[in-house]
């Protein structure tokens, strides 16, 4: 798995970690890059033994967006081509949005204009207070389109107005105030916070987590009579699950889990 050049891919037992490493460059994403991102969440997502994955940035930056050789390429190129490449980043997004394990978001410094939405799709976004944010999309005469379902979602539409219309560079502390990260934490302590995420979300089941997900994404679309028959169902459905059964009998006989025994 780490034959990619733009994209350092490792696993360590249960945790799987994916790195922009361009730091030349900020980790600005290219084509490259969205190719190597994509095989490497498709990769993990199959691999039975990685239950949390960290994504996070070499050098001083998480990742700068767009890549400045890329878009001079990009600008040049015919509609359908521009589409095409659009389509798959899009695609990229919500590989990482609908990963069925939990996605933390290393913010090891800045995430610049689609870099924020690699921040927007991890399921926690921990920050380093030195880290800065950006929606700069309007400074050059586009915006942030295919990031903005998943900014929105997470800042809502009023700090999506403000940020996208302006381009405002955001301090951590900004963007924990906004939604945009659940924490901002000093530099020294990114790893200590990352890494006790990490065991927390291990101690719970697996199958809890990925349906978890899956609740989050589909209730919010639903009906009232729709939503209380899916979350009955769910409910149901896993208080049957091995797993289920596993979790209320160790609780109830006061013991460890053996899904965090493992």
């Amino acid at each position: 798995m780490n034959g990619s050049r733009t994209v350092r891919v490792e696993t360590a037992g249960k945790i799987g970690r994916v790195t922009f490493c361009r730091p030349e460059v900020h980790n600005a994403f290219n084509d490259q890059v969205i190719d190597e991102m994509t095989f490497a969440f498709k990769r993990l997502k199959t691999d039975p033994d990685v239950r949390v994955v960290i994504l996070s940035g070499d050098g001083k930056s998480f990742c700068a967006g767009a890549d400045l050789n890329w878009m001079r390429r990009v600008k040049d190129s015919a509609f359908e081509d521009n589409l095409d490449e659009a389509r798959r980043l899009a695609d990229l997004f919500w590989d990482i949005y609908s990963f069925p394990k939990p996605v933390i978001g290393r913010i090891n410094g800045a995430a610049i204009g689609g870099g924020t939405g690699f921040v927007a799709v991890t399921d926690i976004a921990v920050a380093a207070q030195s880290a800065v944010f950006s929606f700069s999309e309007v400074k050059i005469g586009v915006v942030p389109a295919c990031i903005s379902p998943y900014v929105i979602k997470r800042v809502g539409e009023g700090k999506a107005r403000e940020f996208f219309l302006t381009g405002e560079r955001l301090t951590s502390d900004r963007a924990l105030e906004a939604g945009l990260v659940n924490r901002a934490v000093p530099d020294e302590m990114l790893d200590a916070t990352v890494n006790g995420l990490v065991e927390s979300l291990l101690s719970s089941g697996p199958e809890a987590i990925r349906v978890c997900k899956e609740l989050l994404q589909t209730v919010p679309a639903l009906t009232v009579d729709d939503f209380k028959e899916y979350t009955a169902r769910v409910i149901a459905e896993l208080r049957q699950s091995p797993e289920g059964q596993e979790g209320m009998d160790a609780f109830l006989n006061k013991r460890t889990p053996k899904w965090a025994l493992e």
